[in-house]
């Protein structure tokens, strides 16, 4: 497989456009799953929320697999393989083989689980596609401004992430389905701590990678989750009379 750039440029806009149509979309009504469901019609098919979020996160951890497997010679050398394999694919290794095996959230609609499966397949294609086949890196990147800020952004923004899933886990006891206020890390300043984790998480990834699809994922990322935390937090306040009306929706302090 050789690297064609029209065709990363094309995955790239259209992955932008699809970002905008999230954003268009889901801005003043949210997606209707979780918290948001019971507004909105319920869907008829439903998997358990293990099973969903496994099947859903799956294909981007599996297709940049199979593509570094049908890389040839199959090296790690190039540094995009291996920024692919240490930031991308570890990040979804947590989210297919470790995160859903410990969420307790309600059952997830069959309709959203093929269109989120259909997005990981494109996606892990286009990441993997680029870091694989057409990233050129000079040998010092790794010392390069860009690579060391996206790094730590990268980190701090996964730790984030994580942490703010096991203070949401917390909240329930094993077959409850009941929503509660979070408290605790950054759950002190925003209502959507984790969907603020994965934002900076893949903004970091985009300036380490500096690469055209990464920023179009990070933009994506931003439209698509972005919104459900505004939305979380105008239905925490409206559910909760003792929620904490100095808390904000998504950026501490300003939003």
């Amino acid at each position: 497989m050789q690297c064609f750039p029209g065709l990363v440029l094309a995955l790239s806009s259209l992955l932008g456009a699809l970002a905008l149509l999230q954003l268009s979309l889901h801005l003043r009504v949210p997606s209707r799953y979780g918290k948001h469901e019971e507004r909105l019609c319920r869907p008829r098919g439903r998997l358990p929320a293990r099973c969903a979020w496994f099947l859903q996160e799956l294909p981007s951890f599996l297709v940049p697999a199979l593509l570094l497997a049908l890389r040839s010679p199959p090296r790690l050398e190039p540094l995009g393989c291996r920024l692919l394999c240490c930031l991308f694919c570890w990040h979804y290794f947590y989210r297919t083989f470790i995160y859903p095996f410990f969420t307790r959230g309600r059952p997830f609609p069959l309709q959203l689980l093929f269109f989120g499966m259909l997005f990981c397949i494109y996606n892990g294609f286009l990441q993997g596609y680029y870091l694989i086949y057409c990233a050129e890196y000079p040998n010092d990147w790794c010392t390069d401004i860009r690579f060391t800020s996206g790094l730590l952004l990268f980190l701090l923004g996964m730790g984030i992430n994580i942490h703010s899933d096991l203070l949401l886990r917390q909240l329930r006891k094993p077959g409850e389905v009941t929503y509660k206020i979070p408290q605790g890390g950054l759950f002190t300043y925003i209502s959507g701590a984790n969907y603020f984790g994965e934002i900076v998480e893949w903004f970091g990834f985009a300036i380490a990678t500096w690469s055209l699809p990464a920023f179009a994922f990070a933009f994506f990322t931003l439209c698509c989750i972005g919104p459900r935390a505004y939305h979380h937090h105008r239905y925490y306040l409206k559910t909760f009379t003792d929620y904490p009306k100095s808390r904000k929706a998504l950026i501490p302090f300003v939003f």
